[in-house]
């Protein structure tokens, strides 16, 4: 046998090699990711496939940080050729740049760049558009040029009336709420949303119809125009197309319309399915704060207190303090704690917009240290009701707990001549109420069950399996048992003995 010549120990194949230099590679400059963004917006409308635009458009939230004036001018100068018309308009909106730092940002392992030739797609131009918008949001005295450049670019899309600008069309919608929020008042923009909608609903695009949607109820509940919201939202069908981030914004806004209108229990639903949709907690912490803000409020005034690992998470830990200090003074009963606290962190809660939420608890409380008292005492005067609760009057104490026992919260009666309350006997632990409940339990359980047996599947013709070795074990016994007969197998070798 020929000797095999053995490789030496360091020696590496080429896929690690090849896998070593892709872990090892620098990342690409903000240049570079640009111009490959544009590229494959070229792709995405040469091969009508939507899925090359919104790959470019999910990397938009980490690229919008790298950005400034020599990124964007380099990027610009890379992608259009040198007597390009929109390269010049691009140009316009942003500063000069000195000469020493026009140079390529590039990697240093690209290929040596040349200019191109022919104009891209016109969507390249939105995207570009989109990030100077973006960065001109950056500071406060580029707020009016940004301004101007929404409107350019809105007037640009209607323009080109393109489907296939239909996905960052949606996104430069959202920038152009932000330069109108900045630069000016938010409710100029508002019939330019309203129009935009309406052409968005006739041509089903569903992203941009999700994007105005919101955007119009922003401006609503920006100036607690909650009838208008309401009436929108009954008006209009949310696309169910809509991407995730869309919808989650859209029961953010459900559910505060629906706690301004009393409607707490559809507004905790709503408020439940936004934190499901919203993006992570780290990638977006501001949606996330204010939902679980709006959410600790709104679970308070149905009766329920929030659970406390809510206040333990690491992004709402410093966010939710006040909250924390609310949910503690409700749960006390203490009116005057409550007073205190809701002065405190008044400032947090106007710019939260869920001051007026919070004012209506202090009738929760009022109603929490009614039953702690009915829970304390056989007999109380209605003056020391005052006292303990801090009311003004003895008629305002009456009231508030006539008002209880007739909601149910407390079991007792009012003499009136005598001035005090009578609490009824403490509920025991069982009768016929605790009966009814564990009926209904376990009806429930036992239909759990029932449901859950009938929706079980079994594999087809499984039962066969076993009849066909059930008889391939009885063949082989015959076999065995007719060798014995005929003498070509002992009793020792058909028990499989070794002597």
């Amino acid at each position: 046998m020929a000797d095999v010549e053995m490789k030496p120990a360091d020696a590496k194949s080429k896929e690690e090699v090849s896998k070593e230099t892709k872990t090892t590679s620098p990342p690409l400059s903000p240049v570079a990711e640009i111009k490959s963004n544009a590229a494959l917006m070229e792709k995405a409308v040469h091969n009508i496939e939507p899925r090359f635009t919104h790959r470019v458009l999910r990397s938009l939230a980490a690229i919008r940080k790298r950005l400034d004036d020599k990124v964007l001018h380099d990027a610009i100068a890379e992608v259009y050729p040198k007597d390009s018309a929109v390269k010049a308009s691009l140009f316009a909106w942003l500063p000069n740049v000195p000469a020493e730092d026009q140079s390529m940002d590039v990697d240093s392992s690209a290929s040596p760049k040349t200019s191109p030739t022919s104009e891209p797609v016109p969507e390249v131009e939105i995207y570009l558009r989109l990030l100077v918008l973006h960065h001109l949001l950056t500071s406060k005295s580029s707020y009016d040029k940004a301004l101007e450049l929404a409107q350019e670019t809105i007037q640009r899309i209607q323009s080109l009336n393109r489907r296939s600008m239909d996905p960052i069309a949606a996104k430069v919608w959202f920038a152009v709420e932000r330069a109108y929020e900045l630069g000016a008042e938010l409710s100029d923009a508002r019939p330019l949303f309203l129009a935009a909608q309406r052409t968005a609903s006739l041509r089903h695009d569903d992203e941009t119809q999700a994007s105005l949607i919101n955007r119009l109820l922003r401006s609503y509940i920006q100036y607690s125009l909650y009838d208008q919201a309401d009436k929108l939202i009954s008006k209009t069908k949310f696309p169910t197309s809509a991407p995730t981030t869309q919808y989650a914004r859209y029961h953010y806004y459900l559910g505060r319309i629906r706690a301004v209108q009393l409607n707490y229990t559809d507004a905790h639903t709503n408020l439940q399915n936004a934190i499901r949709r919203a993006p992570p907690p780290r990638t977006a912490p501001g949606f996330y704060q204010a939902v679980h803000k709006l959410c600790v409020v709104v679970e308070l005034l149905m009766g329920d207190i929030p659970e406390r690992s809510t206040f333990r998470h690491p992004v709402l830990e410093k966010a939710l303090h006040g909250y924390f200090d609310i949910v503690k003074a409700v749960r006390a009963g203490s009116l005057s704690q409550f007073a205190a606290t809701l002065q405190q962190h008044a400032a947090q809660f106007e710019a939260d917009k869920t001051y007026s939420l919070i004012v209506r608890l202090r009738q929760n409380v009022i109603k929490t240290g009614i039953r702690r008292l009915s829970l304390s005492y056989a007999r109380i005067s209605l003056r020391d009701i005052c006292v303990k609760l801090h009311l003004d009057s003895e008629e305002d104490a009456e009231y508030i707990v006539g008002k209880a026992i007739r909601d149910g919260v407390i079991e007792g009666r009012i003499v009136h001549e005598k001035g005090w309350m009578e609490c009824g006997a403490q509920k025991s632990g069982y009768g016929p109420e605790v009966s009814e409940m564990f009926s209904r339990r376990i009806g429930y359980c036992l239909e759990l069950h029932n449901e859950s047996v009938k929706a079980m599947r079994y594999p087809l013709n499984a039962h066969r399996k076993e009849l066909a070795a059930a008889e391939g074990a009885r063949e082989r016994e015959k076999e065995l048992a007719k060798e014995i007969q005929e003498g070509e197998l002992d009793d020792e070798d058909a028990m499989g003995g070794d002597f």
